[in-house]
């Protein structure tokens, strides 16, 4: 199998398909409807962007690295922080494609296999949603990618220090975005020991040191909110939330819906056809650490098996210059991609939602409505992505949008407080304004929520016209120092 120059550079007109593909998906995505998903992601890049810290001085559920990375993003796009992020998503989800497509290439795929499966994980509702909506996927999936590419350089020799240095840091990025990549970043690393002659270990270890450090500094500066916003919270949450649907925590529930999330798109074809072809030896410690990392939560969402698709595609590049696959494996790479474009096609035709267009409207109106009535200071709301077009604030106790919320007894009260957080059972809010209502399944994720925010504002409601969102007078005075 030849390999294409490890060093060889891409001509300016092969990269005019990639910036025509990221042009489609930026386009995609400002249609995409709302998802209360967005909220604190959105949050807790604007808070970081004017000076706050993750753990110390907001909570936050995940690694750090994205809200500091894309800080200077939100900083310098103001009141289009929202739509901004969602669009470089969208970038980083055309990059991940395109590493996929370079890193099959460089290991010896025809041009014809290489593209063909990069238009087939383009295909996967997995990655158009994860890319399509501003939350935390599509940086560690690029890093990750990128990350792929320069490993190939093994199949033509040893890594160079150069090469061993760029892939620990982009896997120990991808860690700090996600702590679920650090599962393959592992995987290689035993990979590496096994063979340090060819893998260089020490320089990939030294490679992974800045973005450990920078989680180390996360840590030591807010222990307590770091290991809840990273470890706790994700393992505790669940189970509460879904106390009463015992069943979406079950084993049967993860493989139904790993199978459905897999199916919508040309996913769990290409695991059988790579499998089939004999053709997943080489990737099979990443894949199988991915599958691990995408099983382990409770329960299995759609965005976690992200992480497997570069290293599938990747290996289905491979086996499909091997040998091309048949008629029927064609037809069935046919339906399924047409199945996972299904629900990006069914949320532009039916707008059934929310859209990010409508969303700035009535953040427009939002401010409108804030600045007639006074408004100063952070807003408690569980829709703080609505925020940064309206000038102000999230307060540090709704950073994490409704997730925390809605929780009962993950806490308490003492610790709540020494986290900024607050539960829909303890409301004790220290903001003078709350911004409640909107579409609740859209916007905070249920309305409930946002009801029992307007009780325990307990002032006087002020309508934003044409929105659904109202503005409270929070009643009675701060109750709680930061």
């Amino acid at each position: 199998m030849r390999v294409a120059p490890a060093g060889a550079p891409v001509p300016a007109r092969r990269l005019l398909p990639w910036a025509l593909l990221a042009a489609v998906l930026m386009g995609l995505t400002l249609t995409r409807t709302v998802d209360h998903d967005e909220s604190q992601y959105v949050a807790a890049t604007v808070l970081a962007a004017h000076g706050l810290m993750p753990y110390r001085d907001f909570a936050y559920l995940q690694g750090p690295l994205q809200p500091l990375l894309f800080a200077p993003i939100a900083w310098a796009a103001g009141a289009w922080t929202w739509p901004t992020l969602r669009l470089v998503n969208a970038v980083l989800g055309a990059l991940t494609i395109a590493f996929v497509h370079r890193a099959a290439r460089r290991l010896g795929a025809a041009p014809r296999a290489a593209a063909a499966a990069a238009g087939l994980m383009l295909c996967c509702d997995i990655l158009l949603f994860s890319i399509g909506v501003a939350r935390n996927d599509a940086l560690p999936a690029a890093l990750f990618a990128a990350a792929l590419v320069v490993m190939t350089r093994l199949r033509g020799g040893a890594a160079t220090r150069g090469s061993a240095l760029l892939t620990g840091l982009l896997l120990g990025a991808a860690a700090a975005a996600k702590v679920s990549y650090a599962l393959p970043a592992i995987a290689y690393g035993v990979w590496a020991l096994a063979a340090p002659r060819r893998h260089r270990p020490l320089w990939l270890i030294l490679g992974a040191v800045p973005p450990a450090l920078l989680v180390a500094w996360c840590w030591w500066t807010a222990p307590e909110g770091f290991l809840f916003g990273v470890f706790h919270f994700p393992a505790d949450a669940p189970a509460e939330y879904y106390a009463g649907h015992p069943w979406k925590l079950s084993l049967a529930a993860k493989l139904v819906d790993s199978l459905k999330f897999l199916a919508l798109g040309p996913a769990l074809v290409a695991l059988a056809f790579v499998i089939g072809r004999g053709r997943m030896r080489a990737l099979a410690p990443l894949l199988f650490a991915c599958a691990v990392a995408a099983l382990a939560p409770q329960p299995t969402w759609r965005q976690y098996w992200l992480p497997f698709l570069p290293p599938l595609f990747i290996a289905l590049a491979l086996a499909w210059h091997r040998r091309p696959p048949g008629r029927n494996w064609r037809i069935a790479f046919g339906i399924t991609a047409a199945a996972g474009l299904a629900p990006s096609v069914a949320a532009l035709v039916t707008a059934n939602g929310m859209s990010l267009g409508e969303a700035m409207r009535t953040s427009a109106a939002i401010r409108a409505a804030m600045d007639r009535a006074g408004v100063t200071g952070p807003i408690a709301t569980l829709s703080p992505q609505f925020l940064p077009a309206t000038g102000r604030l999230p307060d540090a106790d709704f950073a994490t949008g409704p997730f925390y919320f809605r929780s009962r007894h993950l806490l308490d009260p003492a610790a709540e407080s020494r986290l900024h957080l607050l539960s829909h059972a303890r409301p004790h809010l220290s903001a003078h304004w709350a911004l409640v209502g909107g579409e609740g399944p859209r916007t905070s994720g249920n309305p409930d929520l946002d009801a029992a925010l307007a009780r325990a504002a307990g002032g006087p409601r002020t309508p934003v016209p044409g929105t659904g969102f109202q503005l409270v007078r929070v009643e009675q005075p701060p109750s709680r120092t930061r």
